[in-house]
């Protein structure tokens, strides 16, 4: 996850974009902590959804192949 520090930098410069008060250097920088925030959300989400195990009220283990083939992978 993006630290407090360079979140907060990440709100502010969506702002400027949306008020059309930003700059080329600002704009360049704002896509960039975009990018690190997508990345980690979704390195996030993939750990999260690798280690989910389905079970059903029969007490089995119906967890998708899919799944369990991530899991495997590592």
């Amino acid at each position: 996850m993006l630290d407090d520090q360079k979140l907060k930098r990440l709100n502010q410069l969506a702002k400027l974009k949306r008020k059309d008060k930003i700059s080329a250097a600002e704009l360049k920088e704002l896509t960039g902590l975009r990018e690190q925030y997508l990345s980690n959300f979704r390195n996030s989400f993939k750990n999260q959804i690798e280690n989910t195990k389905v079970i059903d009220p029969d007490g089995k283990d119906v967890t998708p192949d899919k799944v369990k083939a991530l899991r495997n992978k590592k």
